[in-house]
C-alpha cells in the first residue's frame, strides 16, 4: 500500500509531527510505501534548518532528515504557507530579496498541485495535526 501523509501540526507545538513521524515509521516498517510527505501551514516549519530543540527534547528535524535519507522520502513543504512563515529555500530567499535561507536539507518547495498529485497516486493520505 502506498501513503501520502499530510503534517498541518509545527514540531514542537503539537503531537501532529511526533505523531506522523512515529506513522511513518511504522509503515515503512511494515513493508509499506510513502509516495510523499506534504508540510502544510505551521507544519511547514518542521523544515526549518534553524529548529534548535534543547537536548531533552525529541528533535523532530534530525529525525524526519534521517528517515529521509535512509528511504529516499519526498519530505515536501508548501511553498505558499513557508513563504508566509519565512522558511525559504536558497532560490525563494534570492527571489524575494531577503538576507538568507532556512529551508533544511532533505525538504523541497512545491506548490498544493504536489499534494494532488500524491494524493491521487496513493492508496491512503493521512493528515496530522491542524
Amino acid at each position: 500500500m502506498q501513503f501520502t501523509l499530510v503534517v498541518y501540526g509545527a514540531p514542537h507545538g503539537s503531537q501532529g509531527a511526533a505523531t506522523a513521524l512515529r506513522f511513518a515509521r511504522a509503515v515503512l516498517a511494515s513493508g509499506h510505501r510513502i509516495y510523499r510527505v506534504f508540510f502544510y501551514g505551521d507544519g511547514i516549519h518542521n523544515g526549518s534548518a534553524l529548529a534548535a530543540p534543547p537536548q531533552d527534547e525529541q528533535d523532530l528535524l534530525g529525525q524526519w532528515q534521517a528517515l529521509q535519507q535512509e528511504h529516499q522520502l519526498d519530505l515536501t513543504v508548501c511553498i505558499a504557507a513557508a513563504q508566509r512563515r519565512g522558511v525559504l529555500s536558497e532560490s525563494e530567499a534570492s527571489r524575494l530579496e531577503k538576507p538568507a535561507a532556512n529551508l533544511a536539507e532533505g525538504f523541497e518547495l512545491a506548490g498544493l498541485g504536489q499534494l494532488a498529485e500524491a494524493a491521487a497516486l496513493s492508496d491512503r493520505t493521512v493528515t496530522f495535526g491542524g
